[in-house]
């Protein structure tokens, strides 16, 4: 899936340089996977030929979907237009690109996981747990800092989040921000938990993969199926914090003045350039 998640991080880079990388994403996707699995030869091979797939599908299917979403989304900016509902339904739309992203690539992921030997296998799930060990540690030395300072921290990364798409915040912004910020549920340990979760059942799924006929089909279904691996609690805290999101959204767009409007369509003009550059 962190071939995926390279398709989805290339939209939030400057014009320039996304079509640079989309251009080149054959090298990001290899430098991002050399991290997890060395790939020999043949293997190399066989998952060129999909990359290729993918990325054809990708800019067949895919783009002008995220161009007509942004086209929709600048028009409701300019009209004022962004209720609840509306800002809900462009975070549920982004979700569902992710995941016809995934669904598409997971069955050919899973044909090629075929193919790893033993040591591939033994490497990708060891750097997986030195990952979750690192998450653990960062989270235990945020843990150590008073609620206060945590706060505070969390307040500053939203405000820069929002300031980076609008410009400056005005004093009731920053408030608005604040107050919806004590309203966010942490779900780091849930998600760290649902990490070894679904890492624990795709390594009971590869002890199986020499005797198991149906090996491929139960590996996609685990990659395109990752809900059943998260808690209840994990999930209703995420539905509540997007909850929240959007409200907060709501908010602060009700208070944009005319200088953070044009600054808000000019970064959305600049996403669409950039996507339709990414079409040709």
């Amino acid at each position: 899936m962190r071939v995926a998640i390279i398709f989805v991080l290339l939209l939030s880079l400057t014009a320039c340089t996304s079509k640079l990388a989309y251009d080149n994403l054959d090298w990001w996707v290899y430098w991002y996977l050399d991290d997890y699995v060395e790939l020999n030869d043949e293997q190399e091979e066989r998952f060129d030929d999909y990359l290729t797939n993918w990325l054809q599908w990708h800019k067949r299917s895919e783009l002008k979907r995220y161009e007509n979403q942004l086209k929709t989304l600048k028009q409701q900016v300019l009209n004022r237009e962004l209720d609840y509902d509306t800002v809900y339904a462009h975070i549920n739309d982004v979700r569902t690109h992710w995941e016809r992203v995934r669904a598409q690539i997971s069955p050919e992921l899973a044909e090629l996981a075929v193919d790893l030997t033993d040591q591939q296998i033994v490497s990708l799930f060891a750097t997986l747990e030195k990952d979750n060990k690192e998450e653990e540690e960062e989270r235990q030395e945020f843990l150590e800092q008073s609620e206060a300072e945590r706060s505070e921290k969390r307040i500053e990364r939203m405000t820069d989040n929002v300031e980076e798409r609008i410009g400056d915040l005005s004093e009731e912004q920053k408030q608005i921000i604040a107050t919806y910020n004590a309203q966010f549920v942490s779900t780091s340990d849930e998600w760290l938990q649902y990490r070894r979760k679904i890492q624990n059942a795709a390594r009971r799924l590869f002890i199986t993969k020499t005797t198991n006929p149906n090996f491929v089909q139960d590996l996609t279904y685990l990659m395109q199926n990752p809900d059943k691996y998260r808690s209840e609690d994990y999930q209703q805290a995420s539905a509540h914090n997007m909850k929240v999101g959007a409200t907060m959204i709501v908010e602060v767009a009700s208070t944009l003045s005319d200088s953070q409007k044009k600054t808000l369509v000019e970064n959305i003009d600049e996403f669409i350039t950039t996507i339709d550059k990414f079409q040709k």
